[in-house]
């Protein structure tokens, strides 16, 4: 649980960072928009502090947006209360913990995949946790591109609590990912100006 630590430690500060690009995330939830119905349970995973969880909540019946910071989670439901917002639940959760709550229609994955310990045990545990025929929409740095100087500094920031765990992939590895864990891709490409930040979307066969 150590990134769990690491997370509560820099919570505060993630909440009042604005997000960087504005309309490359409004892009990003609309076009998530598309794969979602109004009858859906949608399950966010690495949440942080909810904000997409309570944007999507008006697209769908229920969301349970989990993550392993309970001090973000804290901060999520202190905005949830706020809003009035009903149908969304936050969980203290590991990404590969399963919910009895499962199997969803939906599962959302943003700036999360490139943050766990094992990408692939991470994605064959999501297309368990989600319905036959139903979408992971997912936003991803892929960082393999990254100035080979950077890869050390985070070794060693890792070594002081300063960095969590971090996987450099780059767009093929993580869509071959998907595929090995048994989706199928409907759609990828990015938002933005942010090339390094792939969108996919994959779908569990029928």
């Amino acid at each position: 649980m150590a990134n769990a630590t690491f997370w509560d430690k820099v919570a505060n500060k993630y909440a009042a960072s604005p997000v960087k690009d504005v309309p490359a995330y409004e892009d990003t939830l609309d076009r998530t928009r598309h794969y979602l119905k109004p009858s859906d349970r949608l399950l966010e995973i690495g949440c942080g502090t909810g904000t997409t969880a309570l944007t999507l909540s008006a697209s769908v019946q229920e969301v349970i947006a989990t993550d392993i910071s309970g001090q973000m989670l804290s901060i999520a439901d202190s905005k949830r209360e706020e809003r009035g917002i009903t149908n969304v639940s936050f969980v203290e959760s590991e990404v590969t913990k399963p919910l009895a709550v499962a199997p969803f229609d939906a599962i959302c994955a943003f700036s999360i995949l490139h943050l766990v310990d094992d990408l692939q045990e991470t994605l064959t545990h999501m297309h368990s946790q989600i319905k036959p025929g139903g979408y992971v929409i997912s936003k991803t740095p892929c960082l393999a591109g990254m100035n080979a100087l950077v890869r050390p500094l985070i070794k060693v920031m890792q070594f002081f609590g300063k960095a969590p765990t971090v996987l450099f992939l780059n767009a093929r590895e993580l869509e071959t990912a998907f595929h090995r864990a048994g989706f199928e891709t409907v759609e990828t490409g990015h938002f933005g100006k942010n090339l390094k930040s792939h969108f996919i979307v994959a779908r569990r066969p029928a």
